[in-house]
């Protein structure tokens, strides 16, 4: 493994982001995303947020508490995964649930953000960046339906999708570009694990300082390294399985699409046999008509000249 001079964001979360006095990165990231100063109150635990020491797992969950009470629940998914969008719905459906004790009302329900680090391409898109959030919108009139009086000063938020989980997807696996935009600075690290000097986002500053893989101990720095050692080999993997399923894919299309080729064929020429042979009998009708109709004006004297003429046929037909 070539020596970085950072540790990959989410080895980050499984270890050193985990401690309070890290959560200022965490925090400046969040803020990023969101667009809104977020500070971290604590961590939670949930069945999605076990603390793995697993180094081949590719998916790293970390589910904090900010100070206004909602819940930030961060994913790191390596692995190309089809059905990645409902994991992330169930993932956030479940929050909702976990948090609300027995017996409270539902405006007790909490907000969830949930945000995920893809490193594979993930639906089809354009853009690195996307948020998902619910709206109700009218049928008839095209409106958005909004919260009465009553309940945005109950609830303390001025939208209907303000209480629903939220989604934000950054697909970072070919990400390249280097600029003064913070949202970009962060994809850029996350794709790169790299911090150029002029980085002035949110979080990145303490980034540098605190994400050093000179920083940490021996132990931990040889559990870094098995951790990206792992990950490559599981990228390897992947890639080849990928390339040989290709490769089979293909062998078994050409065979197909050969089999298919004869098939399609035969099917064709007797079509075209079928289509040839009525044309042919429809000519052949045709000729013969003509024919009997020559045969009837040279009956009533016409001459072979005028009958030539009429018919199309050549002398030697009438005579």
């Amino acid at each position: 493994m070539r020596d970085r001079t950072f540790i990959s964001f989410d080895w980050a979360l499984k270890r050193l982001l985990r401690d309070k006095a890290n959560f200022d990165v965490l925090e400046g990231f969040v803020s990023t995303l969101l667009e809104k100063r977020v500070k971290i109150h604590r961590l939670l635990e949930s069945e999605s947020n076990k603390d793995r020491d697993d180094a081949k797992m590719n998916r790293v969950d970390l589910l904090a508490e900010d100070e206004a009470g909602e819940m930030l629940l961060v994913e790191v998914q390596g692995e190309s995964e089809f059905a990645y969008f409902q994991r992330i719905l169930f993932g956030a459906s479940k929050l909702v649930t976990e948090y609300i004790d027995s017996g409270k009302n539902y405006e007790n329900v909490k907000k969830v953000y949930s945000i995920n680090i893809v490193y594979f391409d993930l639906g089809q898109g354009k853009d690195f960046f996307y948020r998902g959030k619910t709206e109700f919108r009218g049928a008839h009139f095209n409106d958005v339906l909004q919260l009465s009086t009553f309940q945005r000063q109950k609830f303390g938020v001025d939208a209907v999708y303000k209480l629903f989980p939220e989604y934000i997807i950054l697909k970072v696996n070919d990400f390249n570009r280097w600029s003064k935009e913070p949202l970009e600075q962060w994809a850029y690290f996350l794709s790169n694990t790299d911090i150029p000097e002029d980085a002035n986002a949110p979080g990145l500053q303490e980034a540098r300082e605190k994400l050093r893989f000179a920083s940490m101990n021996r132990e931990e720095q040889a559990a870094y390294r098995r951790y990206i050692d792992n990950r490559v080999i599981l990228a390897d993997q992947i890639i080849t399985a990928r390339g040989e399923g290709k490769l089979e894919g293909r062998a078994e299309g050409f065979e197909e699409g050969r089999e298919e080729g004869r098939a399609e064929g035969r099917e064709e020429g007797r079509a075209e046999g079928r289509a040839e042979g009525r044309a042919e009998g429809r000519a052949e009708g045709e000729r013969m008509k003509t024919l009997e109709i020559a045969h009837k004006m040279k009956a009533c004297g016409a001459s072979i000249a005028d009958i030539v003429r009429f018919t199309g046929l050549t002398e030697k037909d009438i005579l």
